[in-house]
């Protein structure tokens, strides 16, 4: 049986960060990935052009039970730090609106940086190769039976991810593991992912579809809901874009959403104001603040007549309608699941990790790293931060944990 110090389940973002980390520390590391096809998330993300991180990452772009829990990860590795990376490799890359970084060419540069640090730690790969079981033994550390033979290593490190987007290989391995070795789940489910709303609800609006604005949209408590200015997006089934992607992590099946169609407008006293200084109809008004065919399709469904005057109507009757563009309430029936989710919240439960070193209170040298645990970021590059921290965090720990042991 091939032994090694580490053993790093899965070969995207945070399990390549996190070998190479390890590896070059002087440990003996295999990564092991079931994928023919390498770091494919990392590949699709951005457009194709992996949006990499956020410069404003901090734990408050963060959800999770457990919500301290990424602190010592994200504050001991930075955006900064994975920029210097970058800068090292020659990678080139821009920013676009609110702290999103990009890279300027093709996401395969990012994989091919993460490939060469592996490379300079002497990683031994083990792709395509299927993990079928794992065993403990306490003083030998982790014996693991793949498609292409046993391994054994002091070390396990898994960075499987979650169930998100199952056609470029997601599973739930790493939840299957975490609960082998007795390890509590918080429950799973898609995030940021577009919501979808029942037939009855959404047909007068499914003939918009491809129409985006800026709006804000909210849901929850206060304590426990989110609140975004983002674009929106009207499909066939609901609504995407930006800012639903962004609510969905927080939203809970049952409960409402509200759209704030005009977030820049003061509506009420807009329409108040338009009544003494104009004899327009509300429909063509209202077609000049948001896209002319949901003006109208919107106006439909609230009971008010298109070629209505607003010089006509009691302004009784405009405070309803501007307060009803500035929260107006759909209630999703669900969500497009993990085939269009971007991420999965929820997962291995923190509260028996180590912050610090993400290893396993209950299993030494066991460790959970990335997506597979319950840390769910915002859109826009917070997540592959996570994956970075994490990743670095464990790498850095096993790495002193098989010195040591």
């Amino acid at each position: 049986m091939e032994t090694f110090d580490i053993a790093v389940i899965g070969a995207g973002a945070a399990g390549m960060m996190c070998a190479a980390v390890a590896g070059q520390l002087g440990r003996r590391v295999v990564l092991i990935d079931h994928s023919p096809r390498l770091a494919e998330k990392i590949r699709i993300s951005g457009g194709g052009r992996c949006n990499f991180t956020n410069l404003q990452a901090g734990p408050a772009n963060y959800l999770s039970a457990n919500p301290h829990f990424c602190r010592s990860a994200l504050a001991r590795y930075t955006p900064r730090d994975f920029l210097a990376l970058l800068k090292q490799h020659r990678v080139a890359w821009h920013e676009k609106h609110r702290g999103q970084l990009f890279c300027d060419h093709s996401s395969e540069s990012v994989i091919d940086m993460l490939k060469a640090e592996c490379d300079a730690g002497r990683i031994a790969w083990r792709r395509p190769v299927a993990v079928e079981a794992v065993r403990h033994q306490d003083a030998d550390g982790f014996e693991l039976d793949t498609n292409a033979g046993p391994l054994g290593a002091r070390a396990l490190i898994v960075a499987t991810g979650g169930l998100s987007i199952p056609k470029i290989g997601a599973t739930d391995f790493a939840y299957r593991l975490a609960k082998q070795f007795g390890h509590k789940l918080v429950d799973t489910r898609p995030a940021l992912v577009p919501l979808t709303f029942s037939a009855d609800e959404w047909t007068p609006f499914s003939g918009l579809s491809g129409i985006s604005l800026e709006v804000g949209v909210a849901t929850g408590q206060k304590k426990t809901g989110g609140e975004f200015v983002e674009d929106l997006l009207l499909t066939h089934r609901g609504l995407s874009g930006p800012g639903v992607l962004q609510i969905s992590s927080y939203w809970k099946p049952g409960e409402p959403i509200t759209v704030d169609l005009l977030p820049e407008r003061d509506t009420m006293a807009d329409l108040l104001e338009a009544k003494t200084a104009t004899k327009r109809q509300i429909g063509s008004l209202l077609a000049e603040w948001v896209p002319a065919r949901l003006a109208h399709v919107w106006l439909a469904t609230h009971g008010v007549p298109l070629e209505a005057r607003l010089a006509d109507l009691p302004d009784k009757t405009l405070r309803r309608i501007g307060e009803a563009l500035s929260s107006w309430k759909l209630t999703p029936n669900g969500t497009e699941g993990y085939k269009k989710a971007e991420v999965t919240r929820g997962g291995v439960d923190t509260r028996e990790l180590s912050s610090s070193t993400m290893m396993s209170e209950r299993v030494p040298g066991l460790y959970f790293i990335g997506e597979a645990v319950d840390v769910t970021g915002w859109l826009g590059g917070y997540n592959f931060q996570w994956a970075w921290a994490s990743g670095v965090a464990a790498g850095r720990a096993a790495a002193e944990f098989v010195r040591s042991a």
